[in-house]
């Protein structure tokens, strides 16, 4: 059973492979007479630029990819890869995030109708292109962490970085204009909202300032110098981002290369292969980890041998204790103690990038006995699991999926089965 989880774990990382998909979609496009300037950003970026230079060899621009991911490109000569590489900070931007940000608007300033901007964008681009707007770049990572920590939702946590930016929530498109824009996108985010993911710098944003400072007020935060900034917004001082119908987007259309449901489809096919009857039921779950643990746990107590579900979406956590992990491992951890040892119940719960929050591992795998071991070692669940200490509850059982960064994201995995 542990095998075929994992082997329908890596079914829904290969389908969602960068290069592939990418390439599959800019075939359907013609390069321009005029010059062509990829932007990749992302934890995908580097698959999806490999694609963009196979479509185009003499294209140019900026690739910005997490500071933990290597390759070989990085080592080798502007020949071999001409585009400009920055290893950048995740989920906290750092110099490295201001850095790509003011090479990406130069990259694409001063543009003509005949240019092509291909915009290749995938998770982790909202931290990994920073530009400030009205504050430091300290005073962005403190509210950005304290976001990162209450809970807040992926549209909530942009709401705020949008309007704290000047590159993100469509502000790239205008300073691309009047040049042509094509983005391509694997998404992260549930329902492949393209304003969502990377924070929208090439789509029309829905938020405002004030949605954005509701945000704050609706968890607490203070932070003094993002306040005073959309505060300023409010009143008009700072541009507001750019809305639908902006002519900035009129020569601009969006291509979903990969995406969180076509995974979870490979996941279950894969199991499918193995004789194992597995429903995709919801590619959408949010909410709280340990909300949605117990409920899928609830649901898991009804399947019958030899059956399963699979489910996708994005949840958060919001950080009480002192513990390591992030959204899948305090999912599974939630999971493992409402099952309370169910015979024959075994899950994987993974996030394809490879990363989970503040863990090393992908996510963690659950099993008949999680509880009994865990026991045996002197470990209680219920109470790792208030301290948000999934990674080193599972890690003690040796039950973690470690991966390393897989070079693409299309959100989280949980399958979840009755054994035959």
């Amino acid at each position: 059973m542990k095998k075929a989880l994992l082997s329908a774990f890596r079914a829904a990382v290969n389908i969602a492979d960068p290069e592939l998909t990418t390439r599959a979609a800019l075939a359907a496009l013609t390069p321009p007479c005029g010059r062509v300037v990829v932007i990749s950003v992302g934890k995908a970026a580097m698959g999806m630029a490999r694609a963009a230079l196979a479509w185009n060899p003499e294209a140019r621009g900026v690739v910005v990819t997490p500071m933990n991911v290597v390759t070989s490109e990085e080592t080798g000569s502007p020949a071999f890869f001409p585009l400009v590489i920055f290893r950048a900070g995740h989920p906290t931007p750092n110099e490295g995030s201001v850095l790509a940000a003011q090479a990406t608007l130069t990259a694409v300033a001063s543009l003509s109708r005949h240019d092509l901007v291909l915009a290749l964008l995938s998770g982790g681009g909202s931290a990994l292109l920073s530009a400030p707007m009205g504050l430091s770049l300290a005073e962005k990572q403190a509210v950005t962490r304290e976001l990162l920590a209450c809970g807040a939702s992926i549209q909530e946590l942009n709401a705020v970085r949008k309007h704290l930016s000047l590159i993100k929530g469509g502000r790239l498109a205008v300073a691309s204009a009047p040049a042509t824009l094509r983005t391509v996108v694997i998404s992260d985010v549930v329902g492949d909202d393209v304003s969502t993911i990377a924070s929208g710098p090439t789509a029309p944003d829905w938020t405002t300032f004030r949605d954005a400072m509701a945000v704050l007020d609706h968890y607490q935060i203070r932070a003094p110098a993002a306040r005073r900034v959309l505060a300023a917004g409010e009143d008009g001082l700072y541009p507001e981002t750019p809305k639908a119908g902006d002519p900035a987007f009129d020569r601009s259309e969006f291509l979903v290369a990969a995406s969180n449901r076509a995974a979870l489809a490979a996941a279950v096919a894969d199991l499918e292969r193995r004789g194992l009857k597995v429903k995709l039921c919801d590619d959408a779950v949010t909410g709280e980890s340990d909300a949605a643990g117990a409920e899928h746990a609830a649901r898991a107590l009804t399947l019958k041998a030899g059956t399963g579900f699979c489910s996708g979406g994005e949840t958060t956590v919001t950080v009480r204790g002192p513990g390591r992990g992030g959204r899948n491992l305090q999912f599974a951890l939630s999971l493992a103690v409402n099952l309370r040892g169910a015979p024959g119940v075994w899950a994987i719960l993974a996030d394809t990038d490879g990363i989970d929050g503040g863990s090393h591992a992908a996510g963690a795998i659950v099993m008949p006995d999680t509880l009994e071991r865990a026991k045996k070692l002197g470990l209680d669940a219920t109470e790792m699991l208030a301290a948000n200490n999934a990674h080193a509850f599972f890690a003690a059982l040796g039950d973690l999926v470690v991966t390393g960064p897989t070079g693409t994201n299309v959100n989280d995995l949980r399958v979840i089965v009755r054994e035959p």
